[in-house]
């Protein structure tokens, strides 16, 4: 596999265990909880962070459909943290094997985004996909800081 392949795999396992951590362990209303008004619950952070990951590398780079429904993110209720989890584990082995079998040729390759019709380099996707787990990760580590100082508050 290419280093830059490898090390991208790197942080999105590190990125991963980030988010385990975040997690494991919760009571299930933790998860459904929202800091606010309008804003995520660590549920639907997880769920979407982990969706736009296997849609970015598995979908636009590797061409492997996962029928995602990218609404249905924002929508996630009642998922415990055993079964995040093992998703989010499902979805970095399934990443892990797209970017293991890309070639150099493959990365300068342009794909089309089924969703949108836009076209992108599979180097574009990939990176994007890292950049986007990136940001959510740290939107699921500031969540559940709020959570723990709700709960402190509540003692």
């Amino acid at each position: 596999m290419e280093i830059m392949l490898v090390e991208i795999a790197e942080r999105l396992e590190a990125m991963h265990r980030a988010i385990e951590g975040a997690i494991e362990g919760l009571p299930d209303e933790a998860l459904d909880w929202q800091p606010g008004p309008g804003m995520n619950s660590l549920g639907v952070l997880v769920t979407h962070t982990i969706g736009a990951q296997r849609f970015w590398i598995g979908d636009v780079a590797g061409g492997d459909d996962s029928g995602r429904d990218r609404e249905a993110e924002f929508k996630a209720n009642g998922v415990n943290a055993t079964e995040l989890i093992e998703r989010s584990r499902a979805v970095l082995t399934h990443s892990r094997s797209v970017l293991g079998g890309l070639s150099p040729v493959d990365l300068s390759v342009v794909r089309a985004v089924a969703t949108s019709g836009r076209r992108v380099t599979t180097t574009w996707a990939i990176l994007h996909a890292l950049e986007h787990t990136a940001l959510h990760t740290g939107h699921i580590e500031i969540t559940r800081q709020l959570w723990d100082a709700a709960c402190d508050a509540e003692r």
